[in-house]
């Protein structure tokens, strides 16, 4: 038996598997909410690409400017006119939540805060971030700045996964710049092993925020919660979300891609056979189950005609248990089948004609008996 999923003090959560992207539990996961500091989990991710992208290096030396000093709210301590790397500056915005770390890396990258603001907005319509609009690199209250719980941890699973070489800086606990050393706000970095992430975020319209993400026995996952009433009980929340998920659901994979399933019948081709599978692995999140039986049901376009690319999608996949359908997938060529020969064609022709045309007549038969 699964029960129930925690109920939480809080505004709006998440708990999703970090390989599958599946939601175990949700409470108002695309409602449009003031995200504050989580906000800087797209700029990190924007900076990271611009890193893999080659077009700046983590060595590049950033001039502070006084436009980021002023910046209100929390800091990295920097000093106007000062240079520090871009390394350094991820560490800022990443463990100290400076706002002041966020607008220096968004001018460096884009040469100002409005240009940075659309490659932000940019990214998160290509990762399909579907509620999420912002104003800023930092978090700060604006009109029009929002996200959804959904939309942050979809943002997480891709900053994992894209990102892979800079993950472990959301683990770190202390950063110390300008002799001011300040302590990483996720404190489940302190209480939880198995917690190496992410971002916490703060204001009075969003209340305590936090995303974060965990790994046990080689499963990751990825929670959001926002509008939590205290620091404390955002880190609460989220431990109890995440040790619901471990305790109660298992991520497993039902089916490997390009194995072949089945080897199906070709017409006026060179080959008089396909061999079909998935594109892809068959992974799914569900609930624990031990005793789980599933069965797969296969269901082929007919006829197949050549000629058929590799990938070409030809039927159905379905995965069930009982009467519940848990997957349905595309079922594809796995190989590649030219046209064959005239007199191939041909004499594939004839065939389908007497085929249809018995078919046409077993039909007719049966609906007169």
């Amino acid at each position: 038996m699964t029960p129930a999923p925690p109920q939480l003090n809080a505004k709006a959560w998440v708990l999703i598997d970090a390989a599958t992207g599946s939601i175990i539990s949700s409470q108002n996961g695309d409602e449009h909410l003031p995200p504050a500091s989580l906000t800087k989990l797209m700029t990190v991710y924007v900076a990271t690409r611009e890193i893999q992208a080659g077009q700046i290096t983590s060595e590049d030396l950033v001039t502070v400017s006084e436009n980021a000093w002023r910046t209100g709210g929390s800091r990295m301590f920097l000093d106007p006119g000062s240079t520090v790397s871009v390394h350094d500056l991820l560490r800022g915005v990443v463990i100290d939540s400076g706002n002041d770390a966020s607008v220096a890396l968004a001018e460096h990258i884009a040469g100002s805060e409005d240009a940075f603001v659309g490659l932000m907005n940019a990214t998160a319509k290509k990762l399909g971030l579907n509620n999420t609009h912002f104003m800023n690199p930092t978090g700060l209250p604006a009109p029009e700045h929002y996200s959804s719980a959904n939309d942050m941890a979809k943002l997480a699973r891709s900053i994992i996964n894209d990102e892979s070489a800079y993950y472990s800086l959301y683990a770190q606990k202390y950063f110390t710049w300008n002799s001011i050393r300040q302590s990483n706000r996720n404190l489940l970095l302190w209480r939880d092993p198995n917690v190496d992430g992410l971002k916490t975020g703060h204001t009075e319209a969003a209340g305590y925020c936090m995303v974060a993400s965990a790994v046990v026995d080689n499963k990751r996952l990825i929670s959001a919660v926002f509008g939590s009433s205290s620091s404390n009980s955002r880190a609460q929340d989220t431990q109890k979300l995440l040790a619901y998920g471990f305790r109660f659901y298992d991520t497993q994979t039902y089916e490997q891609g390009a194995r072949v399933l089945t080897s199906t019948a070709i017409w006026k081709g060179m080959e008089r056979t396909i061999a079909v599978g998935l594109l892809d692995d068959l992974t799914l999140t569900l609930p624990k189950n031990q005793n789980r039986k599933v069965e797969t049901r296969l269901r082929i376009d007919t006829p197949l005609l050549a000629p058929i690319a590799i990938g070409t999608v030809i039927g159905t996949f379905d995965l069930y248990e009982g009467d519940q359908r848990l997957a349905s997938r595309p079922l594809v060529a796995l190989g590649a089948v030219e046209q064959g020969r005239w007199w191939t064609r041909w004499w594939d022709t004839v065939h389908l004609f007497f085929v249809d045309l018995f078919q046409g007549w077993a039909s007719a038969e049966g609906s007169n008996k």
